[in-house]
């Protein structure tokens, strides 16, 4: 089994600065993709960012140049450092993964429980 655990969150005012940490630990032999995403009250699940096991990153356009992804491969951790926060940008962040187990054919896709991210105007 795999768990996620995020950290981080909290409350902040509006273009401050926060950084989520999200480590993964039990039965993994690698990770692939790491993502965040968010989930403001009434609206649904949306994709933050994403980076895959060589790096390559990806952002949502309303985090472009504000938000940046990246992972710590010996530690099997995903972070996200956010600048310049916006109201908009609060949420219930969630971390993803998609691990392999260690046999060839173990491969699952698992999810931290959530850290909440308050931006005050």
């Amino acid at each position: 089994q795999v768990q996620l655990v995020e950290s981080g969150g909290g409350l902040v005012q509006a273009g401050g600065s926060l950084k989520l940490s999200c480590a993964a630990s039990g039965n993994i032999r690698s990770i692939n993709a790491m993502r965040w995403y968010r989930q403001a009250p009434g609206k649904q699940r949306e994709l933050v960012a994403g980076i895959s096991n060589i790096d390559f990153t990806s952002y949502a356009d309303s985090v472009k140049d504000r938000f940046t992804i990246s992972r710590d491969n010996a530690k099997n951790t995903v972070y996200l450092q956010m600048n310049s926060l916006k109201s908009e940008d609060t949420a219930v962040y969630y971390c993803y993964a998609d691990v392999l187990g260690p046999s060839l054919w173990d491969r699952g896709d698992y999810w931290g429980q959530g850290t909440q991210v308050t931006v005050s105007s």
